[in-house]
Order: C-alpha cells, then sequence, then structure tokens
C-alpha cells in the first residue's frame, strides 16, 4: 500500500489535539481514544471500504456504527462496535468510511485514515 502525501494542515491538527503530550504508544492510543470518543456521535452509518481477515464485513456493505470498543480493544488500533447479523461487534475504524455524517464526524474519520495511511502507529 503506497503512503499517502503529507498534508500539514491534517498533521498540525493530529499533533496539537489529539497526540499532543504523548510520550509513548498507550499515550498516544489513549490520545486517539478519547479524541474519537468525543467527537463520534454515535449511531452513525458507514460502509466498509476494505477486506480485513480480522472482520466479518464485506467490502461495500453498510452498517450502523453504536460506538466505541473498549480501551483495552484500541490499544493497537481503533476499533468501533457495531450490530452485525443480531450480535454486537468490534470491527476496526480504518475499514469503514461514514455516510451522510455530520462534518466533524467526517474529519475525525478522515484524520483516523490518514493516520493509518502514512504508517504511523501508536
Amino acid at each position: 500500500m503506497s503512503r499517502l502525501k503529507e498534508n500539514k494542515t491534517r498533521e498540525r491538527r493530529i499533533e496539537m489535539e489529539i497526540v499532543v503530550d504523548a510520550y509513548n504508544a498507550e499515550e498516544r492510543a489513549l490520545g486517539w481514544y478519547y479524541y474519537l470518543e468525543e467527537v463520534l456521535t454515535f449511531p452513525f452509518k458507514a460502509r466498509c471500504k476494505s477486506k480485513r481477515e480480522i472482520s466479518p464485513l464485506r467490502v461495500g456493505q453498510e452498517v450502523e456504527v453504536i460506538g466505541m470498543a473498549s480501551e483495552e480493544e484500541c490499544v493497537a488500533e481503533i476499533f468501533v462496535r457495531l450490530r452485525w447479523r443480531g450480535v454486537k461487534l468490534a470491527v476496526p475504524l480504518s475499514q469503514l468510511e461514514p455516510l451522510a455524517a455530520q462534518p466533524k464526524i467526517k474529519e475525525a474519520l478522515a484524520d483516523w485514515h490518514y493516520w493509518v495511511g502514512r504508517g504511523y502507529e501508536f
């Protein structure tokens, strides 16, 4: 997968609002977790944009995101909860794109996709 081109505005927002004062992987993970928990308004509709071995979702499938997964589930990657075939399931946020969501939700998800697309890790 090719790395995304650097976006200085997005880099600055991530550095100053999300991972500010984060000195290790755990602090960066918590910074992302709490930023997304604060900005995302649940529920919201999303579409699966990529296949992942750890997720049953198919590309193009639409889902309703109902919340963040627990902090413990988000130490290496951000996961969100949804109802899928009658059960609650956590899937990677990087797998989803928002549908008709509020601008702040779209921006937050775009920030996360940018972080992942640049190859950054906690």
